[in-house]
């Protein structure tokens, strides 16, 4: 028992270990900050600190980076912002070639080497097999699509 009163540290860093490894697995940057309040107090006990001065000096330390740093790292690495546009998402934008003709109510168009159904948005011309259509959207299965305007060659 003398040992362990006189290496309350190696305690308080077999705890901060513990949690360093259960951050890995939750990603939240919680426990992370309780590791450093656990090695706060390893710090304390290698100062030769009582054991309850020990425990309040983890707590205060996982405390303010739980309070303070944690909102911090929080918002580097969390990218709620940016739409990463995968799925079908990631096809709105793009351009097809008509294979049937699309119309208000139905067609078929070759999107991203994929053939899909295809109708046209609200007031459309109807477009023929060999034009080019660019989707303004994906409801379910079916593109939204409208033409696109033939480019006339510069001379």
């Amino acid at each position: 028992m003398d040992w362990l009163t006189e290496n309350a540290w190696l305690g308080w860093l077999g705890v901060a270990l513990v949690l360093a490894a259960i951050e890995v697995a939750t990603v939240d940057f919680v426990f992370v900050m309780f590791a450093g309040g656990a090695l706060a107090g390893a710090v304390a006990a290698a100062l030769g600190a009582p054991f309850f001065f020990q425990v309040v000096v983890a707590v205060v330390a996982a405390l303010l980076l739980l309070f303070f740093l944690r909102p911090m790292l929080k918002r580097k690495f969390t990218d709620t912002v940016t739409d990463h546009h995968i799925g079908a998402a990631g096809l709105v934008g793009r351009e097809a070639w008509v294979l049937q003709a699309v119309t208000e109510s139905d067609g078929r168009i070759k999107l991203a080497g994929e053939t899909w159904s295809a109708r046209l948005a609200e007031g459309g011309e109807p477009v023929g097999p060999g034009d080019q259509v660019r989707v303004i959207a994906i409801h379910g299965a079916t593109a939204i699509v409208v033409p696109v305007p033939p480019t006339t060659p510069t001379t």
